[in-house]
Order: structure tokens, then C-alpha cells, then sequence
């Protein structure tokens, strides 16, 4: 592992709009919002080329500061009730077999957004009970009523994010708490042992190897099945500084030991995101 601040080769990732103008036409017709656009993802330009979009529901604005994320934070705007319904017309007019929904946290909300989740995964299995819809979402503070009515409209895949280990909570998500997460992951499969759990991890801030570990094996304890590893790459200089840039072998390497813990599905590489090529994990698990 590496201990110094200037990018190593491996990380040559170019970001290159001009041949997403389409795509960012298109969101900006509907008037939604991409997680891809708002975190400043570095895989924005392949995804974008494939048609793919990560979209982000309730707003652009985050109730919460977490130092590692680009996404803007401060007071949110009101709730659009039009959005789920744009949402599922965007995946029509891509032709989406596999889409990704996720939101910013609305901690001003009484169920955190969790109808308008709800909403948006009935829209767009109403154009076809086939499409795939993947739910990546907040801990609602652990409101196990807004849990349920995530649950309870029928996506395919949910996901939280642990984001990183429990040591590093206070510096890099101070208003998250990582037991928290756990818990939502556990309930979602207490409520449907027939939904698919996914959860991701950052490398990079400052973790030892053995509290990664420990992670995946919490995980496991929760019933996850899926799960992404990612280099963490700060969206600017006014974010938490990386660490460790992670050489590629020990991504390969952490990909075994999750493996050999009991997650079923793992996707490990310096440009992995949570929601990056999401569609793989269920094909990996009809095959």
C-alpha cells in the first residue's frame, strides 16, 4: 500500500463530457439528478457513454456532512412529487434493464423520503415488472416504517453503504453511525429474505487491514450478499485528504477475503462504486 498523496499510474482515469452530452440533455429536460454529476464520480464518462446513470432522488442538498462525499449539503429543497414519475420515464427512454436509484439523506423528513423511494420503484415496474431497480438509500435513522415502505414496493436490490470502518465514523461520517448501518441491512432481511442486500466500502482513508476484514464478516452477520470495494478519491481539496492509494493486487487480495467471509457477489478494483456496472451482481447469480 502506498502512503503518498500524488496518483499513481494505475489511477489514469480520464473524465471526458463530450461524449455524454446526450444523456446530461436528456436528465436536464426531465429535471433530475445523477449521483454521477453530483459526487463528480470519475466514472461519469463510461457510464454516461453506456446509457447508464445513477439517478438521486429528493433534491441535490444533504442534511448530513460527510467529509469523503461531493454531493452539496445545507438546507434541501421541498419534496418534488413529480420526481418518481420522471425518474421512470428517463429509464424508458434509455431502455434500462438494470437501474440504480439513490437520494441524498433527508434527515428533515419524518420517514427521510422513503415514499418517494417507494414511489419510484412502482413507476418504473409499472412500465415492466422485468426492469431491475436497485435502491441505494440512507439510514432513515433507523425508522423501521420508512425501512418497510422500501421494502415493501418490491426492488430487487437494496443497498447502504458502510462506507468505511468503525474507527474511522467520527472523522469521515460524523453524523452516521456504523452500527446503525448494520441494522438496516439486517432488517431489510428480516422483512424479505427474498431482496438482495449490498453494501460498499472505501480504501484509502486510514483503515488497517484487519478492520477491513472485521467489516466483511460484519457484514456477513447481516445477511449482505453483495458488495463493492473502491479506492477512495476525494472530490476536492476540501475534503477528507486520502491516505493510501491501494495497489490494484490488493483489491484482488480483499476480494478473496470477502469472498472467504461469505458475501456472494464481489466487485473490488481502484474504480469500483457502489453503483458502478450494478447490473453484474444479479446476472453473476442467474448464471
Amino acid at each position: 500500500m502506498l502512503t503518498q498523496t500524488r496518483k499513481p499510474a494505475w489511477l489514469d482515469k480520464k473524465i471526458s463530457l463530450k461524449v455524454c452530452n446526450q444523456m446530461k440533455e436528456m436528465l436536464s429536460d426531465l429535471h433530475l439528478n445523477t449521483v454521477c454529476e453530483e459526487a463528480k464520480c470519475p466514472n461519469i464518462s463510461e457510464c454516461f457513454a453506456r446509457g447508464e446513470a445513477t439517478f438521486m432522488i429528493l433534491g441535490d442538498t444533504c442534511t448530513r456532512d460527510c467529509s469523503f462525499c461531493g454531493v452539496k449539503k445545507g438546507k434541501p429543497q421541498k419534496v418534488d412529487k413529480g420526481e418518481p414519475k420522471r425518474v421512470a420515464e428517463a429509464v424508458r427512454r434509455l431502455g434500462l434493464r438494470h437501474t440504480v436509484i439513490t437520494s441524498v439523506t433527508r434527515d428533515d423528513l419524518s420517514l427521510g423520503g422513503a415514499e418517494i423511494f417507494a414511489e419510484v420503484i412502482s413507476e418504473i415496474k409499472r412500465i415492466d415488472e422485468r426492469i431491475r431497480v436497485e435502491v441505494l438509500i440512507p439510514d432513515f435513522n433507523l425508522n423501521l416504517e420508512a425501512i418497510k415502505m422500501v421494502v415493501d414496493a418490491g426492488p430487487d436490490i437494496i443497498a447502504h453503504n458502510v462506507e468505511t470502518v468503525p474507527r474511522l465514523y467520527e472523522k469521515v461520517r460524523p453524523s452516521s453511525n456504523y452500527n446503525s448501518s448494520l441494522k438496516v441491512l439486517k432488517k431489510i432481511k428480516e422483512l424479505n429474505d427474498r431482496i438482495y442486500t449490498k453494501s460498499g466500502i472505501m480504501l484509502g482513508l486510514g483503515e488497517r487491514e484487519d478492520e477491513v476484514i472485521d467489516v466483511f464478516f460484519d457484514l456477513v452477520d447481516t445477511g449482505c450478499d453483495f458488495l463493492s470495494i473502491g479506492q477512495y478519491l476525494p472530490p476536492s481539496l476540501h475534503h477528507y485528504p486520502v491516505k493510501e492509494y491501494i495497489e490494484p493486487r490488493r483489491f484482488d487480495y480483499y476480494k478473496e477475503k470477502a469472498l472467504s467471509a461469505g458475501i456472494r457477489y464481489v466487485m473490488s478494483a481502484p474504480y469500483v462504486r457502489s453503483s458502478y456496472r450494478a447490473g453484474e451482481y444479479l446476472e453473476k447469480q442467474q448464471k
